[in-house]
């Protein structure tokens, strides 16, 4: 009876799994949107670097707002994008050649890979926000085995908080290594081709982070997650099984 109702009570608190849309809402809002728009608005759309600047700062900007009024906490990613297209939109009224223009439009993605790699440094991970919804899949079990492993009480939060910071140096470097490989080409390679090829690279890195951010960090940390569920489980159940005897 004891154990039907504990397997009751877990499978009461676990919430209906989430789709892969609502697991990358918040990397997909923070950073996916606010770049991907900016590139699409200047070149797919035509629009000056102004424009399209001025026209990818919403999201961020309501992102940051909401955070701020509704839930009385700030949204990292969504303020530097916020923060870097401002400083971006002021620059856009230095004139230069074309290359110098294209050299530019990587210093956005260059300052977030610059901004994450110190959050790294001062222990608070910028890319956290975007990959634990991934993790959690709306599972409370789960979601407090996370806290456990984040707040020290798990005995494998050693290992997890190192897998977490990994996470956001895969992507830091991986989009600092964008910028400089978008600025050396801005400078070498025809600009006509460059147009193009900015945007093939961008690509590259999103998928190197992906790819190697998931193998390095995301899987080790989902059966570390999962190692922890189980051993959370067992801590309840015990003095359930020690009554019924």
């Amino acid at each position: 009876m004891t154990k039907n109702t504990g397997t009751q009570g877990r499978s009461n608190g676990q919430k209906q799994n989430p789709s892969v849309l609502d697991n990358f809402r918040p990397l997909l809002m923070d950073v996916a949107v606010p770049l991907g728009s900016y590139y699409l608005f200047k070149d797919a759309f035509g629009m000056s670097t102004f424009a399209a600047l001025a026209w990818s700062s919403v999201v961020p900007a309501v992102r940051t707002v909401w955070g701020l009024v509704k839930e009385r906490r700030t949204n990292a990613l969504a303020g530097l994008i916020l923060v870097v297209n401002v400083v971006s939109l002021l620059l856009s009224f230095v004139s230069g050649d074309p290359r110098l223009m294209l050299a530019k439009d990587s210093g956005v993605s260059s300052t977030v890979a610059i901004g994450i790699l110190v959050s790294v440094v001062f222990g608070k991970p910028m890319m956290t926000a975007g990959m634990k919804p991934f993790l959690i899949k709306g599972d409370t079990a789960r979601e407090a085995a996370w806290e456990r492993l984040m707040t020290g009480v798990g005995t494998r939060s050693e290992g997890f908080r190192r897998k977490e910071k990994a996470f956001s140096v895969v992507w830091g470097l991986a989009l600092l290594a964008e910028c400089v490989v978008r600025v050396v080409g801005a400078y070498t390679i025809p600009v006509d081709t460059m147009v193009w090829l900015g945007t093939v690279i961008m690509l590259g890195a999103i998928a190197v982070g992906i790819v190697v951010g998931g193998g390095l960090a995301v899987g080790p940390m989902e059966q570390l997650l999962a190692a922890e569920v189980e051993a959370g489980a067992g801590r309840v159940e015990q003095p359930a099984v020690a009554v019924a005897a």
